[in-house]
């Protein structure tokens, strides 16, 4: 059992990041009372408003395939649609 330490970088167009951003805070809700969430935070770029950054940790491996099979993330998926890019970067401790 390991942690897994996961950042999503997530780009809306232009014309939906009010949109994308309502439903990553609503996502943001939701995952952290998920079982083995021990992070998911959100944070928006100062440079560019339409990139979001997702720094989430969690408890193991089985913890993120749930994460990425559950309900949470079905909707945040559904409302995300074509209105955004999604790259989601898996990390390994260094030290």
């Amino acid at each position: 059992m390991s942690i897994e330490n996961i950042v999503a970088i997530i780009v809306a167009q232009p014309d939906h990041a009010a949109a994308v951003a309502q439903a990553l805070e609503e996502a943001v809700h939701a995952v952290r009372k998920e079982s083995g969430c021990e992070q998911y935070d959100l944070h928006r770029d100062r440079v560019n408003p339409n990139r979001f950054i997702m720094i989430e940790r969690w408890r193991d491996e089985e913890a993120v395939r749930a994460h990425g099979t559950g309900e949470a993330l079905r909707k945040l998926g559904a409302a995300l649609g074509s209105r955004a890019t999604l790259d989601v970067i898996r990390l390994d401790a260094v030290v």
